[in-house]
Order: C-alpha cells, then structure tokens, then sequence
C-alpha cells in the first residue's frame, strides 16, 4: 500500500474553483482499480494556536492506493489529464509526497478485531 499527501496550493482566490473541480473528478477516482482512499481537506478553523496552519489557498489531498502501479495508472488516467489541463492556470504550486507506512498503531481493544 502506498499513501500520497499532495499539497496544492491555488492562486491567491482561486480555491474553492479548484475545489469545485476536483470534487467533480472524485467519483471518477473512486472508481479505479486499488483506490483506497481520495479525498481533500483544508485547514480546521478552530484549531488551537498550536496548529500550523496551510492558509487559505492551499489544500492537501490525502489518498492511499494498494499499490505503486495502482497510483502510477491514477496518475495517467484520462480523467487526471482533463482535470490537470482544468486547473493548470488556477494553480499556484504542488508538491506529491509518495509515502509508504511505517509503524502502524492500532488501539487496544479497537472495534478492528486485532
């Protein structure tokens, strides 16, 4: 399994469009072959001081695929190039972090049946 934590970072107003977009573009992604996990978040507007904050024109897309070749057939699905052509001009910056697990912690007595 491999996780990938992509922050991207709109230009200055432009968010909540490429938002707009993507979301349009997740059932697609759903619907691959080894997607897990697919979704996007932005900053908590309560967190407590001691959180560091994105900022208002970057989100971070947090997704897990059963496997690197699963990941490398998302990044080259038709619908990821139509997305991508969508928002070139929308985008500010990105940066793909493709990250494996490491230690995994599961709770005692979790509902996982571990």
């Amino acid at each position: 399994m491999v996780h990938v934590l992509a922050v991207i970072t709109a230009k200055p107003g432009k968010r909540s469009e490429v938002l707009t977009n993507f979301n349009s573009n997740v059932p697609a992604v759903h619907a691959e072959d080894g997607c897990i996990e697919y979704g996007a978040v932005v900053d908590c507007a309560d967190a407590a001081s001691f959180a560091a904050a994105y900022g208002p024109d970057t989100f971070v897309v947090i997704e897990k695929w059963a496997s690197l070749d699963h990941l490398k057939a998302h990044a080259a699905a038709p619908h990821m190039k139509a997305y991508a052509e969508k928002n070139k001009d929308l985008l500010a910056d990105r940066k793909v972090h493709i990250i494996s697990p490491g230690y995994i912690f599961v709770k005692k007595n979790s509902n996982l049946g571990f």
